[in-house]
């Protein structure tokens, strides 16, 4: 059941999007989320009209990393977002939902709750939403800079494990994260 939903959000969304008076479409990445996570990441924004835009995105991160460190996840973060003039030009609010599933151990995050990553490792996954607000800086005829900021919840289920690779199922549990949810520092590439 929840396939058949999706399936049928996105055909509603690419008929949108088909339908759309604006032609323009953007390929974007966050470079935050390369730099603090190594994730690659990419994203393909469509304007719906002259202030409304989707955008698509997504990361992921499979390999593992040196001394027992383990961050491997994959992320999708759909956005509508509203623009105050023209899209792709100034400031937006954005309304977004994320899902992600991950397997995360052996980091030393002295930060809160991510404390917990340094001695266990936990796995699940996560969904929610949020709301955001940024702005983008033309640079070029086909190149934009963006920095995004956005808030809201996600409603994380998971697993914990004693250490990195080995143990048995210590805990399970859920948890209700309220807080910073998306933060951009994105490079542009409009597609006209």
């Amino acid at each position: 059941m929840r396939k058949t939903r999706t399936i049928l959000l996105l055909l509603l969304l690419l008929g949108i999007a088909q339908t759309a008076s604006a032609q323009k479409a953007a390929i974007t990445s966050n470079l935050l989320y390369w730099g603090a996570a190594g994730s690659p990441n990419l994203g393909l924004e469509m304007a719906l009209s002259k202030r409304i835009t989707l955008q698509l995105g997504g990361g992921v991160n499979l390999w593992n990393f040196e001394n027992g460190k383990r961050f491997k996840h994959w992320l999708v973060q759909p956005e509508l977002r509203f623009w105050t003039c023209d899209s792709f030009n100034g400031h937006f609010l954005g309304l977004h939902a994320h899902g992600a599933q991950f397997n995360v151990g052996g980091w030393d995050i002295p930060l809160g709750r991510l404390k917990a990553f340094k001695e266990a490792r936990y796995q699940g996954y996560l969904y929610g939403g949020g709301l955001s607000y940024g702005y983008q800086w033309v640079l070029s005829p086909r190149w934009n800079f963006e920095l995004s900021l956005g808030a809201g919840f996600a409603r994380i289920h998971y697993e914990k494990y004693p250490c990195v690779f080995c143990g048995s199922k210590l805990a399970e549990g859920d948890h209700t994260y309220w807080g910073v949810t998306k933060a951009v520092i994105s490079l542009i590439y409009l597609i006209k």
